[in-house]
């Protein structure tokens, strides 16, 4: 889902706030929940390279009133419908065992605990998801080239671990995210990297929506990658 507003380190705990509170009001019996943020959500909570999301995927293990509390908050501050969902669970990145290895947050109200998931779990994740038209490679440079500067840097090898332990081994990830991160890693220059990357996705999300106009309806998940590799390279031979 998108927002005009976008999620911001700055508003983002006034929206967990709020959505906390209108679960305990609606659930007053309840046990207290857990959500995990992933994605763009863990990234703005976590790093500083990105000032804001357009996505809060979370997963969600709550009952239904859950969701309405999702939708008071977000008619409350003008969110578009379903501002926070559980799309993400349905994709190939998704394995249960992202909670084992995610990392608290802040709770609120004392009923709703966030967590969020950092460092090499985050980057086998989107190297999982590797959607050359959002911000998951640039996401992977950025969290790279910020750890670095923290004096913590990510090696390949951590990766590697990350992702037998989330996806079994480090093969399961796409061959072309295995090439990109072993290259990325060997070059190491992630501040010009970052740039180059981000401006790409930022070209193929432009390509694909004038595709979409052109030709309605054709995209999907499944063909994406090869509708924008066709482009590009008629826009290069060209």
């Amino acid at each position: 889902m998108l927002s005009d507003k976008g999620f911001t380190k700055e508003n983002l705990d006034l929206y967990l706030k709020e959505l906390a509170k209108e679960y305990r009001k609606n659930n007053r019996k309840s046990m207290p929940v857990e959500i995990i943020l992933i994605g763009g959500a863990s990234v703005v909570i976590n790093y500083g390279f990105r000032e804001m999301t357009y996505d809060m995927d979370a997963i969600i293990n709550a009952t239904s009133s859950m969701k309405d509390a999702i939708n008071h908050v977000g008619d409350k501050y003008e969110l578009p419908n379903g501002w926070m969902n559980a799309d993400f669970m349905k994709t190939a990145s998704y394995t249960p065992r992202i909670v084992q290895y995610s990392q608290y947050y802040k709770t609120f109200s004392n009923i709703v605990t966030f967590r969020t998931v950092a460092g090499e779990y985050l980057l086998a994740m989107k190297l999982m998801a590797s959607r050359k038209y959002k911000y998951d490679l640039s996401d992977v440079i950025g969290v790279l080239w910020e750890q670095e500067e923290k004096g913590n840097p990510i090696t390949l090898d951590k990766i590697r671990d990350a992702s037998v332990k989330l996806y079994d081994s480090y093969d399961s990830l796409p061959k072309d995210s295995r090439v990109f991160i072993e290259k990325v890693i060997e070059e190491g220059n992630y501040k010009e990297t970052y740039m180059r990357v981000r401006q790409m996705e930022i070209e193929n999300k432009e390509i694909l929506l004038q595709f979409q106009e052109e030709y309605p309806g054709v995209t999907n998940t499944d063909n994406v990658d090869d509708i924008l590799a066709t482009i590009r390279r008629k826009k290069d031979s060209q």
